[in-house]
């Protein structure tokens, strides 16, 4: 698997997601699991199976953010050319005369809402912006067929 960048925050981000999740949730359930099984019969008991399904369900995100983080580096605004797209740049593009802005960033980073699309450098859109240059063409496919775009701007 290839080894993908993040800033600092985003890494802090999710390390501090899994202190809380391994530190604070996960010995929350197991109480609530304890108290559960002091109830007696376990097959009837809701609570019970309840807590052991969020139980599984948090291990399960606690090892996908501990994935997420042995896939990645830390890594600053790309070394290089100022005028080319890299990681952490804030891309402007023209999208049939409408124009939109994308922030290439890491997992975890990453948040569609908002007048700055924050991408992975891995998406689609990302991957064929990567390296490019104001004024080059851009097309991405999508479901629809393709979509086109022109870097108007790097930042």
């Amino acid at each position: 698997m290839e080894r993908q960048p993040i800033s600092r925050e985003g890494y802090d981000k999710l390390r501090d997601e899994v202190r809380r999740l391994e530190e604070i949730d996960m010995p929350a359930i197991a109480e609530r699991i304890k108290s559960a099984r002091e109830e007696g019969d376990l097959k009837e008991n809701a609570e019970y199976h309840s807590a052991r399904e969020t139980q599984g369900l948090l291990q399960a995100r606690i090892n996908q953010l501990k994935s997420k983080l042995a896939s990645c580096y830390i890594a600053e605004r790309a070394e290089g050319p100022a005028d080319a797209v890299a990681f952490g740049s804030k891309v402007t593009v023209d999208v049939s005369g409408d124009q939109e802005v994308y922030e290439l960033v890491g997992p975890g980073e990453e948040d569609y809402e908002g007048d700055i699309m924050k991408i992975l450098t891995t998406s689609p859109i990302g991957t064929a912006m990567m390296g490019r240059k104001i004024g080059d063409q851009i097309e991405v496919p999508i479901p629809r067929g393709k979509l086109k775009m022109r870097i108007v701007s790097i930042q």
